[in-house]
């Protein structure tokens, strides 16, 4: 994992755009963004150690790429990188290719994270966020989940005044 300020430039999305300035898993960690490098051996054994710790009882596997999606691929990536939120944890291990979650910090700033391969990415309910796949247009990953799996994004401005994000906004008051 690598993470930065995102620079906010309106080129293609799956580009880096990196400012320059890093954020570290500790920067994460301060608005409730949680990461973990499994590596390859035994990743899959501490991912059960993880979801069993976190009570995630249910997963999935997605592919996101051209050749997976079809027609639907560039419809499915432009509505994933909408800013949204989930009232759900999202809960993402990548067991291939790479790609961008951008979250916003306690300022309002997005931040960049670069996921790959081997990575564990938790986001908590209520966090406004969007990803995107990298250039190489792929990536697959585990979504794993508290309950039965549910998708619904909420988009911003919409969820301003939806209990998960104020509730959560008044976990980032705590920290």
């Amino acid at each position: 994992m690598r993470a930065w300020l995102f620079d906010n430039t309106t080129t293609d999305q799956r580009e880096p755009h990196d400012s320059g300035v890093p954020q570290t898993a500790d920067d994460l960690a301060a608005i409730g963004v949680l990461y973990w490098h499994l590596g390859d051996e035994n990743a899959l054994d501490r991912l059960e150690e993880i979801a069993k710790e976190r009570n995630y009882k249910n997963r999935d596997q997605i592919v996101v790429s051209k050749e997976a999606m079809g027609d639907i691929y560039e419809t499915k990536v432009k509505s994933f990188f909408e800013e949204h939120l989930h009232e759900d944890e999202e809960i993402r291990f990548i067991l291939d290719g790479t790609g961008f979650f951008d979250v916003r910090d306690k300022q309002d700033r997005w931040i960049r994270i670069q996921i790959y391969k081997g990575d564990l990415l938790v986001l908590p309910a209520g966090i406004y966020h969007r990803f995107t796949t990298d250039a190489s247009n792929y990536i697959k990953a585990t979504r794993l989940f508290k309950e039965e799996p549910k998708w619904t994004p909420i988009n911003r401005p919409a969820a301003d005044e939806n209990s998960f994000r104020v509730d959560y906004l008044r976990t980032l008051r705590v920290r």
